[in-house]
């Protein structure tokens, strides 16, 4: 049974709406309470139409109820200064679970299959530009955000640090693995860690949505492409709350037009360049492309884009054209910025691209011109036969697979047991029965040990 104070933190509730951009920034949460349900009695309907109905209720209420009982719920941490209860005062409504703080000079072999906890600092990257959505869920149940450290995260370091004095062109990376190995959160480690050690970072948690047809696109003759203004404003704004510090040093190398307006003269901050597209939408997409410009050719700060569901950006969209034709994603200005630097065209002097294979969404699967330029096994027919895009494959050629272990070690398994026993997320009492049964069940894949190994034990 679950102890009473974890019975009391949480609770249930429906998922946030979300932005335009579908990224729920952590900064801005807040609390939900489940409320009571109205109970909808049913009746017998008549046959006649003057017949009225029985207790109020019909048909299409009682479809409107049940479809609310099937909405997605999550748990919430409840406010500890509404635990003022006595009863609660034994069971120390103030302890939070206790792990170093994930931090650059800790980051050694010492550490492997070890927890750290991510700091709480506001500019974080993941509390401003979002999550996706599985770790976005897992991070609100624990008490405080953490992960484990692993191998392949000292790898990824390593490589990281050479890529902070070579440049992208030959730091472009991409992870993959079973689903649920763990490739979003060796992201966000780099991303974390890149930060932490002064960098300027780029991330895209769910670069679904830039392909999905959620946000308004508009034709760009001057281009021929699909302007994203929305998604552009959005990702300035992030950007901006996250490197502001950074981007007021440096100053812009070239003059950059806007087409019937003033042109940006060389030598504004980039930082103003930033909010110049944050005050006018529809400039967001010029100005964003202006910024990684600048970027890619100063050498004071290292950058990193980190682009989750990676995969998304090489499949054809949802987007139509008027001849109601799917839009392919280098005909969107937003993927197919992101694909010119992935694809070396365009390359930091200092830093390096990172991508995460994601297979939630199997509407966009890993295609067959990505998945042989990192020699992975195909998801599709891929026979001499079958169709290939020529642009695709120039847009992935030179990307290098990092292969993330598709199971956790028995030692980093016991160390994630470990958090979420210790933070009284479990109902059943842990021991190493409990422990290795579901080590066993999951078969080792992360995401399978904490949701349906160590998260079951609360529907019991």
């Amino acid at each position: 049974m679950l102890p009473l104070s974890k019975c009391c933190r949480t609770i249930f509730r429906s998922l946030p709406p979300v932005s335009d951009s579908g990224i729920p920034p952590l900064n801005t949460q807040a609390r939900y309470y489940a409320k009571a349900r109205p109970v909808v009695k049913s009746g017998r309907q008549g046959f006649s139409k003057g017949q009225k109905q029985i207790n109020g209720s019909n048909s299409e209420d009682s479809e409107q109820v049940s479809s609310k009982r099937k909405r997605y719920t999550m748990f919430v941490s409840m406010p500890a200064g509404q635990l003022t209860h006595p009863l609660f005062e034994s069971e120390g409504r103030d302890r939070h679970l206790q792990l170093q703080t994930f931090h650059p000079e800790i980051l050694t072999e010492a550490v492997v299959a070890q927890g750290l906890a991510f700091p709480s600092n506001e500019k974080d990257p993941f509390r401003v530009f979002g999550l996706p959505r599985n770790l976005l869920l897992e991070f609100r149940i624990l008490s405080k955000p953490c992960s484990i450290v692993r191998g392949v995260t000292i790898d990824v370091i390593n490589r990281l640090d050479l890529a902070n004095q070579e440049g992208s062109a030959n730091h472009r990376l991409v992870f993959s693995g079973a689903p649920g190995c763990g490739k979003s959160v060796l992201l966000l480690q780099a991303l974390q860690y890149c930060h932490a050690r002064d960098w300027i970072v780029l991330y895209f948690p769910r670069s679904i949505n830039l392909v999905n047809s959620t946000t308004s696109y508009t034709y760009d003759p001057r281009t021929a492409t699909y302007l994203q203004p929305v998604f552009a404003f959005e990702t300035l704004q992030r950007f901006l709350a996250v490197n502001d510090a950074r981007l007021e040093q440096l100053r812009m190398q070239s003059d950059v037009e806007l087409e019937r307006r003033a042109t940006v003269l060389a030598g504004t901050t980039l930082a103003e360049l930033v909010r110049v597209g944050t005050r006018e939408q529809a400039l967001a997409p010029t100005i964003l492309t202006a910024v990684l410009d600048e970027l890619a050719r100063q050498t004071t700060f290292p950058v990193l884009l980190a682009i989750d569901d990676f995969q998304a950006i090489y499949c054809k969209t949802k987007y139509r054209h008027p001849h109601f034709a799917r839009v392919q994603p280098y005909h969107l200005s937003m993927p197919r910025l992101l694909l010119e630097y992935t694809s070396g065209l365009k390359t930091f002097a200092r830093g390096a691209v990172l991508g995460a294979l994601s297979g939630t969404d199997t509407t966009f699967r890993l295609p067959l011109e990505l998945a042989e330029a990192l020699g992975l096994p195909p998801v599709s027919d891929s026979g001499p036969y079958a169709k290939r895009s020529c642009e695709l494959q120039d847009y992935a050629k030179g990307l290098s697979p990092v292969a993330v272990p598709d199971a956790l070690t028995v030692q980093e398994a016991a160390e994630l047991f470990d958090i979420w026993s210790r933070d009284r997320a479990l109902s059943s009492v842990p021991n190493d029965e409990l422990f290795l049964a579901k080590y066993s069940e999951s078969g080792g894949n992360a995401r399978e040990f904490v949701w349906k190994g160590l998260l079951s034990t609360l529907t019991r």
